[in-house]
């Protein structure tokens, strides 16, 4: 009997600088930390998803990382617009909403879909790329009242690279592992 194929959970995201992740981080822990209901991403896991994979074989990774293509030119510019509750009522997840600048990232999101999509690996989502970082997931069963949250850092950072990660998900939660990174320049 022929065993099938081992599957990884992938995703390609853009990472933050240094000093953006950790301003954020810090002000994430301010605004959200010691709640009991929510379970706050790790800082080094702070991110801009740019595609969700899903499942693929192990086999395909190579070739899903020799598709982190995208048009040369600056890293985008993004800049923290407010926090969003994800939904609005019913909150799972806190995100932070950022202002695409000239529209850059949603430019890279798209030729990365693109080509991901064209090799028969990804079907590309239906609504338009929403650029934010996640900040904190509502635990299962949890309900969340009354955060009132200051706001955001106001300066701008620029995405500094373009990751293909696998997630692998836990009871602590999900640990990525990168597996091939591209420097945005």
């Amino acid at each position: 009997m022929e065993s099938r194929p081992s599957k990884a959970r992938l995703f390609v995201a853009m990472g933050l600088p240094g000093d953006a992740r950790e301003e954020l981080a810090e002000w994430r822990e301010r605004a959200l930390g010691g709640r009991e209901e929510l379970r706050l991403v790790a800082a080094e896991a702070l991110h801009v998803t740019l595609v969700f994979l899903g499942h693929l074989d192990e086999e395909v990774i190579p070739e899903v990382a020799s598709l982190l293509v995208f048009p040369p030119g600056e890293p985008p510019l993004l800049t923290a617009k407010g926090v969003k509750r994800v939904p609005p009522r019913g909150p799972r997840l806190y995100a932070l909403d950022l202002d695409d600048d000239g529209g850059r990232a949603g430019r890279i999101q798209a030729a990365i879909s693109h080509a991901l999509a064209d090799a028969g690996l990804y079907t590309p989502e239906k609504r338009p790329f929403w650029p934010h970082v996640t900040l904190a997931r509502v635990r299962k069963g949890a309900r969340v009242r009354g955060i009132e949250l200051p706001e955001p850092p106001s300066e701008p950072w620029r995405g500094a690279a373009v990751t293909l990660y696998r997630s692998r998900l836990s009871r602590e939660g999900a640990r990525y592992e990168a597996l091939e990174t591209v420097l945005l320049r």
